[in-house]
């Protein structure tokens, strides 16, 4: 059916898959059942992977052409010896790496085809495209029980109408069909384009549409985030992260995207520039925890040194009965003091460290101490988040490899996900200044929270050369992580 929401339709049209397997170093995992996986569960073995996007990356001499590394899950966390490296000059990857393509700057996950086997898209908005500049492009790299196998372009049903396609991801049931629909991001008069699923490896594309966000959305900025998650009874609801025409963050929650009437389903939330969406109170609604890391001369809405505001959900989406919580470094139990450029709330993330059901916060603040860096983690209760047992983490932490330096910017993007399978999830962290290159952190989770040492297996750290990037130039080693 036509989306709703949207003004434009495109007809379906035949595509072709690429299916060229892509070079990996994996062994199949046992016997495996053919159920839908969790998003980024590649190789279904019931672990997370990790995909680290690195759109600053030199391929095959071409600078900020981008690249993708993916790190495998295992029983004691993320395995850098299980990885596949993914570029446009990967075989069977559409395109050719070519300057500023920018490949990697945003990714996302689902197991589109039910296979069993998650399936990760890729964001390249620097693409030219048939001459047009910054057109941007999208591929989806398929899972298999060896992981990342085969690739296939996504179609721009607005190829004349909007650029860089594909700056932000997400999927979801959008039309509520019992088919995974692709959500793509873009600037320009089409800011946000929905492709109609089933998408498979082979399948027919059954169509697009789009719209351009209403005002105070800027088409000039376009949608730059997303994210989505249940947060009222509907399947999938969207966070859009958008400016307007000063530059100032603008959001809303898409309560139910099957509505028309913009007034039906768009919901006004606290200004930020990225969210996450998890249970924090476990009540079966989604909760949105939405960063903003500028300072009020930037933002008005910002605040000295950045802050999270937490927005508890409820059948109508935004629970109004309830008060949102403002995060800053200023906030009694939050370590720390607010200082002008810390960049408090750069990234969040929500998910489950300690195993008690309850969503738990992560968020970054990379200009921390000259952009050094730190990560603030907060845990989830029956009441909302908690601001006593609050964790802080920078380089200098005991159990965390490497030193704190200017401009290392730890926690420029932040990740709880389960990669080892505990049903506990670990903390990854990326510093994309770290040694001019960018690396990752990965600590493990536990029931007393995070952990640095111990028998879980304490923390973990690499960069771009561990996983196939090229340090040439300024690869942005970790500007994406699992969105």
């Amino acid at each position: 059916m036509t989306h709703p929401l949207l003004g434009r339709r495109l007809p379906a049209a035949l595509l072709a898959a690429a299916l060229t397997p892509l070079a990996l170093t994996l062994t199949a995992p046992a016997a495996h059942a053919a159920t839908a996986a969790r998003p980024y569960d590649f190789n279904g073995d019931g672990r997370t992977d990790l995909a680290i996007g690195a759109p600053g990356a030199t391929v095959g001499g071409k600078a900020k052409a981008g690249a993708v590394s993916v790190v495998y899950g295992g029983s004691s966390g993320l395995k850098t010896s299980t990885r596949t490296l993914i570029t446009q000059n990967t075989a069977g990857v559409p395109g050719t790496a070519e300057a500023d393509d920018a490949f990697g700057t945003a990714v996302a996950s689902a197991d589109l085809d039910t296979d069993g086997y998650a399936d990760l898209l890729i964001g390249a908005p620097g693409e030219d495209v048939d001459g047009d500049t910054n057109d941007g492009t999208v591929v989806v790299i398929w899972g298999a029980p060896s992981g990342l196998s085969g690739a296939r372009s996504v179609p721009n049903p607005f190829d004349t109408d909007l650029d860089r396609y594909g700056q932000s991801l997400a999927v979801g049931d959008v039309e509520v069909d019992g088919d995974l629909d692709l959500v793509i991001g873009a600037n320009g008069p089409v800011q946000l384009a929905f492709i109609n699923g089933p998408f498979t490896k082979s399948s027919a594309f059954q169509g697009g549409s789009g719209s351009g966000f209403p005002a105070p959305y800027s088409s000039a900025y376009g949608i730059t985030s997303l994210s989505a998650g249940p947060v009222n009874a509907w399947q999938t609801n969207l966070v859009v992260h958008g400016r307007e025409s000063d530059a100032d963050a603008v959001t809303r929650l898409v309560t139910e995207p099957n509505v028309g009437n913009y007034t039906d389903w768009l919901q006004e939330l606290p200004a930020g520039y990225v969210s996450s969406i998890g249970d924090i109170d476990k009540d079966g609604y989604g909760d949105i925890a939405i960063g903003n890391e500028r300072e009020t001369s930037e933002d008005p809405a910002g605040a000295k040194g950045g802050k999270v505001t937490v927005v508890y959900g409820g059948p109508a989406g935004v629970d109004s009965s309830r008060t949102p919580l403002v995060l800053t470094q200023d906030t009694a139990g939050v370590p720390g003091a607010a200082e002008s450029g810390d960049r408090f709330g750069s990234h969040v993330s929500l998910g489950d460290i300690n195993g008690d059901g309850y969503a738990d916060l992560a968020v970054g603040a990379p200009g921390e101490n000259a952009a050094a860096g730190s990560v603030t983690v907060l845990y989830g209760s029956a009441s909302g988040l908690r601001t006593t047992g609050v964790q802080s983490f920078t380089q200098n932490t005991a159990g965390v490899p490497g030193t704190s330096e200017a401009g290392d910017r730890f926690g420029a993007r932040v990740l709880l996900a389960d990669h080892s399978g505990d049903r506990r999830a670990e903390l990854t962290v990326s510093a994309t200044g770290e040694n001019g290159d960018g690396a990752v952190w990965s600590l493990r989770g536990a029931t007393t929270g995070v952990t640095t040492g111990g028998t879980t297996g304490g923390a973990t750290s690499f960069g771009p050369g561990t996983t196939g990037v090229s340090t040439a130039g300024a690869p942005a080693y970790g500007t994406a992580l699992n969105s």
